[in-house]
């Protein structure tokens, strides 16, 4: 049915007519259509920052030096300006006062977090909500030909000092940090590590270790399990005390190892019989698996041979490349090559997924990034892979393919123009397991209400290619009319012979209020460009 567009109008009907149960929420985020951003300040005075992201909330905008060793901290208000004169033209332009960064937000502070040779990673970060805390990681350079000594897997780089800080955001004060040594943590767009709630995953590619902290009410980090070398907490004091029963040489080569980051990191190498205890339980998870399949002893020997055997030591090789969790019971893993792991087109690469329960300590499924299996879990269940906390509410409505009709239609379209099923399938999987915290929940990407070029922009933290032209954000309702535009760079394109350079689009988690920051080289300034409503 068709729905005015007049504000008014909508307010009233609002007012005498109730939505279906269920559906108030999607109600409310419809008078979006209305309230848009309609007017863009070029090229705003503003600090030479490197500008994250806001909030979920929308209390903080999150920036930081261009040097990248301290934390600035700002709070989004609305623009106020007055003018001289009896009557107010809409279509004025604003004073030179109101067009500047200081007039939309206001520094609340700045604290250094980088010591030494660290410096802050710029696409980390983490809120959470409930406490208003915020995670952030600095970290020293990185070895790519480190020595894998220790346990550490050959073939993945190695940086001597990484920091995570948490911080409450309302004063900046530094409530407790984690720190590991000789390690690797992927840290672009948070993709080594997953907030849930209060728990918090951090993957050690270097010594395959899925580190588990929960973040208390008071501001702690604390350890609260570590899977990898061993799942349980008493699987190293088994071990030790069962080699006590066998001679010095044999303990020494089934316990080799040492202890690093607070944890023993007994992986498997050339001078350790055992794989890891991950490692066991997914062997045997998919020995049982084709096992089970069969009943015929002789079939089931054929497939044991073809399916697990011929692919014993590839299975062997496998290491974790990203985590994330399902529930507070369940992670879904990751797995795959090391140069996969550490390689920035991993694309390409094999991968597998597993899922495992970290209170029975089993795997308890496993698929092939190529197995239709998967592939159509993540087409009915898209909303669970994302795995939203439950305090922010806004995280819940991020359209996809399994709750947005217009989103179901686009996978369709990919689905058809694939050249094969298998490579369609490995395409889509390829996000998975999602990076946290990566989509914004502005209604401005809700793909129930406003049509745009995915391109060109989307809900997904990345950087895009810039444009001369502007990104149009059209109705999906009738009259299908134009609402507003985004454009990024200066008003007039650049001018100055300087290349056209990558685009950052910050938007507000409810406001109509936007940033957009062209980059073009590291020796220029950046321009930040603000989209509001007036």
């Amino acid at each position: 049915m068709y729905r005015s567009n007049n504000v008014a109008a909508r307010i009233f009907n609002r007012q005498i007519a109730t939505p279906p149960p269920g559906t108030s929420f999607h109600c409310a985020r419809r008078f979006y259509e209305n309230i848009v951003p309609n007017h863009t300040v070029y090229d705003v005075e503003c600090p030479d920052h490197s500008f994250r992201k806001f909030t979920v909330d929308g209390q903080y905008l999150i920036t930081f030096s261009r040097n990248h060793r301290d934390l600035i901290v700002y709070r989004p208000k609305w623009l106020s300006f007055s003018y001289k004169g009896d009557e107010i033209d809409m279509f004025q332009e604003l004073p030179s006062s109101a067009q500047k960064f200081e007039s939309f937000f206001n520094l609340i502070y700045s604290v250094s977090l980088a010591s030494c040779n660290e410096l802050i990673c710029k696409d980390f970060f983490l809120y959470m909500e409930s406490n208003r805390f915020g995670i952030f990681a600095t970290s020293t350079a990185q070895i790519q030909d480190a020595p894998a000594v220790g346990g550490a897997v050959p073939g993945v780089p190695s940086i001597e000092k990484i920091t995570f800080h948490l911080l409450r955001l309302e004063d900046g004060e530094i409530l407790d940090v984690k720190v590991f040594v000789n390690d690797f943590v992927n840290l672009a767009h948070n993709t080594g590590v997953f907030l849930y709630d209060d728990l918090l995953a951090i993957v050690s590619l270097r010594y395959q270790i899925v580190h588990i902290l929960q973040i208390r009410d008071s501001g702690h980090l604390v350890d609260v399990r570590a899977i990898g070398a061993f799942c349980r907490e008493d699987d190293e004091l088994f071990l030790n005390s069962s080699s006590q029963c066998v001679g010095v040489s044999e303990r020494s080569r089934l316990l080799a190892g040492n202890v690093e980051n607070g944890y023993h990191h007994n992986q498997s190498n050339t001078d350790n019989s055992f794989l890891s205890g991950l490692k066991q339980r997914l062997l045997s998870f998919i020995f049982r698996r084709i096992w089970n399949e069969e009943t015929d002893h002789r079939l089931r020997v054929q497939c044991l041979t073809k399916s697990f055997y011929f692919h014993f030591q590839d299975y062997v090789d496998l290491i974790i490349w990203k985590v994330q969790f399902l529930d507070r019971q369940h992670l879904l893993l990751k797995l795959g090559s090391v140069d996969g792991g550490v390689s920035r087109m991993a694309d390409h690469h094999r991968a597998f997924f597993a899922v495992y329960d970290m209170e029975t300590t089993e795997i308890v499924a496993f698929y092939q990034n190529s197995g239709d299996d998967l592939y159509l879990l993540f087409e009915r269940f898209c909303n669970h892979f994302h795995a939203a906390s439950r305090n922010s509410l806004c995280m819940n409505f991020i359209s996809s393919h399994s709750n947005n009709i217009h989103a179901q239609e686009q996978l369709r379209s990919l689905k058809n123009k694939a050249a094969s099923y298998s490579q369609f399938v490995k395409k889509m999987l390829v996000s998975l397991p999602f990076n946290c915290q990566s989509q914004s929940p502005s209604p401005y990407f809700d793909l129930s209400l406003f049509r745009y070029d995915e391109k060109l922009i989307s809900a997904t933290d990345r950087h895009r290619q810039s444009t001369d032209h502007p990104i149009k954000f059209i109705l999906r309702r009738p009259p299908y009319s134009l609402r507003f535009k985004i454009k990024s760079g200066p008003e007039g394109g650049i001018t100055d012979g300087r290349t056209k350079g990558i685009s950052t689009f910050l938007f507000h988690p409810f406001l109509p209020l936007a940033l957009s920051i062209q980059q073009t080289t590291y020796l220029h300034p950046s321009v930040i460009n603000i989209h509001f409503r007036r």
